[in-house]
């Protein structure tokens, strides 16, 4: 079988050399050494001032509303994952969108000023697939319009932007390290802001509001990061640079192999250092991908629609059409791709797909 992803694990026994020093604490939550640890490595590697590690990916987003104050509407991507909506809506937020670009699959930068009114508070965009928005234009409209702005990073662990991690753009940049994402802790996440002040508050928001054990400074959430998560990216992030190097070996094969006559690639942003993340291909009809993603699914292999259905569509939202992303919702099909996935694995992936298109 080979699924659109498969979780790196790394040797077992030195996961659990490093969860031997959980045992030997008895200190299991509540920002052990391991998350500290863990937070520490990852400032040094990405290259950002701060972080602070969560339980998962979904409630930095949250946080950093209601860290921001956001109220009214944020403007938002139709195309990503139903979390970044999900989030909006689930702080009492208006979601308004604006279609994308149908070349970069980011939010489409010229067109957010016509949708800003006097409710909106921010924008909340997506670097999709690690793919990054226009950063600057989307400051400049922000300054403009006195917005806040914040990026769902959620695929761009170690991508960089104009020789900067992109997670030093905007207010507050999260990310996801879910078990399907390169860099991972089995369940979890980060939060990042550049602004020390602003980062604080956050700090207190993920920790029930609590300034020390007993003063509490605010309204807070639960969304520490387990000693037990922090061990498991302890064990992966050795492995960073063999699982890019194995992750770019896939990519460069289906870039050579497959024929694009009738197949388009996502366009990376220019300036970008890349992160193999997702191997996205559109199609030119809905037909096809059906009738390719039938004949994948035969031979036990299982791609993914990322990001179907267009989140403009979503039962819970108000939203008037997104043709764009409707329409790239309807074609796009993500590849597996994963470290050791084998060139003969992926060889069969192309011929399958070259002999139907």
């Amino acid at each position: 079988m080979i699924n659109v992803t498969k979780t790196f694990l790394p040797p077992q026994e030195e996961y659990q050399t490093i969860l031997k020093r959980v045992w030997e604490t008895s200190w299991i939550t509540n920002r052990g050494i391991l998350v500290q640890e863990l937070e520490n490595e990852l400032i040094n590697y990405l290259g950002v001032s701060n972080i602070i590690a969560t339980t998962n990916g979904t409630l930095p987003i949250q946080i950093a509303i209601k860290a921001l104050g956001l109220k009214g509407e944020i403007i938002t991507t139709p195309f990503s994952y139903v979390a970044t909506t999900s989030s909006i809506v689930w702080e009492g937020c208006v979601p308004v969108f604006v279609d994308i670009n149908p070349e970069y699959l980011t939010i489409d930068e010229t067109k957010i000023e016509a949708a800003i009114t006097p409710k909106t508070t921010a924008i909340l965009a997506t670097h999709v697939f690690g793919n990054p928005c226009d950063v600057e234009a989307i400051e400049a409209i922000a300054k403009k319009f006195n917005l806040k702005v914040i990026y769902d990073a959620a695929h761009c662990f170690g991508v960089n932007y104009k020789e900067k991690s992109v997670f030093n753009y905007g207010d507050v940049s999260t990310c996801s390290f879910h078990a399907t994402k390169l860099f991972h802790t089995g369940e979890g996440g980060a939060i990042f802001s550049k602004d020390d002040t602003l980062q604080k508050k956050i700090f207190y928001h993920h920790n029930f509001g609590h300034d020390g054990p007993k003063a509490i400074q605010g309204i807070g959430i639960n969304a520490k990061m387990s000693e037990l998560q922090a061990a498991m990216g302890l064990s992966v992030l050795p492995y960073i640079k063999v699982i890019l190097s194995e992750r770019k070996q896939v990519v460069d094969q289906y870039n050579a192999e497959l024929n694009f006559s009738s197949l388009t690639k996502i366009r990376l942003r220019e300036n970008t250092k890349w992160n193999y993340s997702y191997y996205p291909i559109l199609f030119n009809d809905e037909e096809k991908l059906l009738e390719v993603e039938v004949a994948l699914n035969a031979s036990k292999i299982f791609p993914r629609r990322y990001f179907y259905p267009s989140l403009n569509t979503l039962k819970y939202v108000n939203s008037r059409p997104m043709i764009i992303s409707e329409s790239v919702a309807s074609r796009i099909l993500c590849l597996p791709l994963y470290s050791g996935l084998d060139e003969v694995a992926v060889k069969k992936v192309i011929k399958i797909i070259n002999s139907l298109i």
